[in-house]
């Protein structure tokens, strides 16, 4: 397996920064952050701190759905592996994921937020593919457009392993 290192780890400490302060400039109101587990937690912490930095101190609840499984393509299929607890109605709500690709889990999950009454559901990302998405869905806030390539670390895995690498890093081969 060779392992490329697409953004380190100072950068995303960089970027991240950057956006907790691009989304204070929003002014929510009372904002709930809803990071997408699994692959979003290590940079959902990250943003969530920065936020607090910024001066926006949010609610925090989390909402889990999957469609990767172990492969490393998605599967079409978004299902619901944990719901939220908080009341989102007339909110706004901050949905924190790893990646913005086929744009399927995203939509999911905001649909999910709007149906149940938030006012306002922004989105942010750590990664972007642009030209990937399936669905019609832009994130407000982007850390980084990424090649078309496999990615992992920083929170993201390849059957639940290298969450743990400080940067992202894309696989050449499996």
């Amino acid at each position: 397996m060779s392992l490329d290192i697409l953004f380190s780890e100072a950068e995303i400490a960089a970027r991240v920064e950057a956006m907790g302060y691009e989304i204070a400039e929003a002014v929510p109101q009372r904002l709930l952050a809803v990071p997408i587990m699994t692959g979003a937690f290590i940079f959902a912490a990250d943003l969530l701190r920065a936020l607090y930095r910024a001066g926006v101190e949010p609610e925090v609840d989390f909402l889990q759905v999957g469609s990767y499984g172990n492969g490393t393509t998605s599967s079409g299929t978004v299902q619901l592996l944990r719901e939220i607890q908080a009341d989102v109605t007339g909110r706004d709500v901050l949905l924190i994921d790893d990646i913005l690709e086929s744009g399927r889990t995203l939509t999911y999950a905001r649909n999910v937020l709007i149906d149940r009454g938030a006012r306002r559901v922004l989105i942010a990302v750590a990664l972007e593919k642009p030209n990937k998405l399936a669905v019609e869905i832009a994130a407000d806030y982007v850390g980084f457009q990424c090649p078309d390539r496999f990615v992992l670390g920083y929170g993201m895995d390849y059957a639940g392993k290298y969450r743990e690498l400080p940067f992202i890093g894309a696989l050449d081969q499996i």
